[in-house]
């Protein structure tokens, strides 16, 4: 098995691993308050509750500069200090533009939420060194840890 492929997570063992191992989330395309009934909104806000620390990186909403009482980064590389995970709520198509940054960044982690599998661009970032989850509830997973 390369590494690259070692790096694309798909079995229920190594995901919950991969969660334990989480402390910092990055959520790049995260929606503000006002969009509370969105899975960009209340995924993050559960995984905040939950102890993990979130750091807002909305794509759009420019005069939001506050979310779930963190401070907004306009990319992940300006972020400036180590994060364990990427959760990733963009359309699959909307990934590539974000490669780079998310490389930058350095992530242990990126997390394509459920419905979200951008093939080419798993392979990118675990080619990279970043172990990859495609198409997973990040809150129905963290639940199945029971903390």
């Amino acid at each position: 098995m390369s590494t690259s492929s070692a790096n694309l997570i798909t079995n229920s063992e190594d995901i919950l691993q991969l969660i334990r191992d989480t402390r910092t989330i990055a959520v790049l395309g995260i929606k503000p308050e006002s969009h509370s009934g969105t899975a960009a909104f209340y995924v993050p806000e559960h995984m905040a509750e939950a102890g993990y620390e979130i750091i807002p990186v909305p794509v759009y909403y420019p005069e939001v500069t506050e979310i779930l009482g963190r401070p907004v980064f306009r990319k992940l590389a300006d972020i400036g200090r180590p994060i364990d995970m990427v959760n990733v709520f963009r359309r699959p198509n909307d990934i590539p533009p974000h490669l780079d940054d998310i490389i930058a960044a350095k992530p242990k982690s990126v997390w394509f939420q459920l419905g979200i599998r951008n093939d080419e661009a798993a392979k990118k970032l675990a080619e990279a060194g970043i172990k990859v989850v495609q198409d997973r509830c990040l809150m129905v997973e963290q639940n199945r840890l029971g903390r």
